[in-house]
């Protein structure tokens, strides 16, 4: 059907009048990632996308399969969402680098060819020690004051940041265009298990990291096919608390959150809360004219028969939240138990593929032209 219907023509027309109303932050971004910003906007009104990382790189018990993912295996499409990550651009060899390129570059323009999303998060090693992107005691350094300008890894962070943006600008797809993507750096700062977390990393330094990033990625290095993506971890209670590390309305395009222990991790629910935290910053989006997601959650090896239906959909589904995609973790190809969503046989298919069958839930398949000015599911 178009998506325009009667109920949200009005909607429609004022989220694409001007940029007064709704605007994302890079003004020199490629028309199609200022409709693809404008298009997640309407979708989050009376619909949410589902996402999955690594969705087409592997999945439980296979890896490197041309169009194959694990959702597609049981719902006929793939996600709405795909989820990246950059990690082999920093702290590896050229050669994985390059390798890692040449795999996240067919996927990310495959996806748009599609008509699908890219969303990218960043597990960055240390540049100032061998901890790798977690904090290890008695190894890691607390290096967000080390890759911030002034600091003595400033170059060699800046050397990392041109290689996202050379990446960022060879996405080309065959009509010429750039895909858009989702960029989502420095996740759950808000925990102690990165080494950019609050318990090792000053708030200013932070926010300083955060603030050189999106402006030497956009108006030094010409990247302009990301939309910024701010999410913590579920560490927060209040706005306030969401907005403890926030780099300033100038430098976020997205409020997001990362929350597994509300949604069943080591068998304890607590939806109430999840909801809540979920309410906060989904209110805060609509105060600061910015794009809401849940970036990240899900439930490992998924025991829960009904946690599509009965826990997240029930979840997201509340009146008045406002959130364009929910994302859930990777399906690992060898480990029988590390898989956050399901697979031909596991025990919640049947309730995911009534999660997928769902009205409110979009997947892939739903939808057409998303980076246009006018769309249709």
């Amino acid at each position: 059907m178009n998506f325009i219907t009667k109920k949200n023509a009005l909607l429609f027309v004022c989220l694409t009048a001007g940029h007064f109303l709704f605007a994302q932050l890079d003004k020199n971004a490629t028309k199609e990632t200022k409709n693809l910003y404008k298009n997640l906007k309407t979708i989050s009104e009376n619909h949410i996308l589902f996402g999955h990382q690594h969705a087409l790189e592997y999945g439980h018990g296979w890896s490197n399969e041309s169009n194959r993912s694990d959702v597609k295996s049981v719902t006929g499409s793939h996600p709405g969402i795909v989820g990246i990550d950059f990690s082999d651009f920093s702290g590896g060899s050229k050669e994985q680098a390059e390798k890692a390129k040449e795999t996240l570059r067919k996927i990310v323009i495959d996806t748009y060819a599609r008509g699908g999303i890219t969303t990218v998060s960043w597990h960055f090693n240390n540049l100032a020690s061998e901890g790798g992107f977690y904090w290890k005691d008695d190894i890691s350094k607390a290096s967000m004051a080390l890759i911030k300008p002034g600091g003595s890894h400033h170059e060699q962070y800046k050397e990392i940041l041109k290689t996202i943006a050379d990446f960022a600008n060879s996405v080309k797809a065959k009509d010429g265009k750039l895909s858009p993507m989702i960029f989502r750096p420095f996740h759950e700062f808000d925990g102690d298990w990165f080494w950019w977390g609050k318990t090792q990393t000053a708030r200013e330094d932070f926010i300083a990291v955060w603030q050189f990033t999106v402006s030497y990625l956009k108006d030094t290095l010409g990247v302009h096919n990301f939309i910024y993506a701010f999410s913590p971890d579920n560490r927060f209670n209040s706005e306030e608390e969401y907005l403890e590390r926030y780099p300033g309305d100038n430098y976020v395009d997205l409020l997001g959150m990362d929350d597994y222990g509300d949604f069943g991790r080591d068998g304890k629910y607590d939806l109430d809360a999840g909801f809540k935290k979920l309410k906060i910053f989904s209110d805060l989006a609509v105060k600061k004219k910015k794009l809401a997601a849940f970036t990240e959650t899900g439930l490992e090896s998924i025991p829960n028969e009904k946690w599509w239906t009965e826990v997240l959909l029930k979840t997201v589904k509340t009146k008045d939240l406002k959130l364009c995609y929910v994302l859930v973790w990777r399906n690992d190809m060898t480990s029988p138990t590390h898989f956050y969503a399901p697979f031909p046989g596991q025990i919640t298919a049947p309730d995911f593929i009534a999660f997928y069958n769902d009205p409110f839930t979009l997947f892939e398949d739903d939808l057409k032209n998303i980076y246009s000015k006018r769309f249709k599911l």
